[in-house]
């Protein structure tokens, strides 16, 4: 095997337990991002499906969109990609870092 070669998932198991491939992920063209979506983004690169880097191109994000999606997931779960909840959620996890 060649030195630094990335070896790519061709299938990972999805935020609600479905198989998730490149082609099943969201369009490239999206721009309305529902929680689904942002969960199937960021298991896609925690599967090791797309790198960050290429979904920052493919879905024209920045660092900073996608690594709060990274962290409302690592927090709270799916419910933490809740635009409507954010604050809620961000306040929580402020307290419980408190004590």
């Amino acid at each position: 095997m060649i030195e630094n070669q990335k070896i790519k998932a061709g299938q990972i198991v999805g935020p609600l337990g479905e198989p998730l491939t490149l082609e099943t992920l969201p369009p490239p063209e999206t721009r309305r991002w529902v929680v689904r979506r942002k969960a199937e983004v960021v298991a896609a690169v925690s599967g090791g499906l797309l790198t960050i880097d290429e979904v920052c191109e493919r879905y024209t994000l920045t660092l900073e969109e996608f690594a709060s999606w990274q962290r409302a997931v690592d927090r709270s779960g799916m419910p933490g990609l809740r635009v409507t909840r954010i604050q809620h959620y961000r306040d929580l996890y402020e307290r419980q870092q408190k004590y």
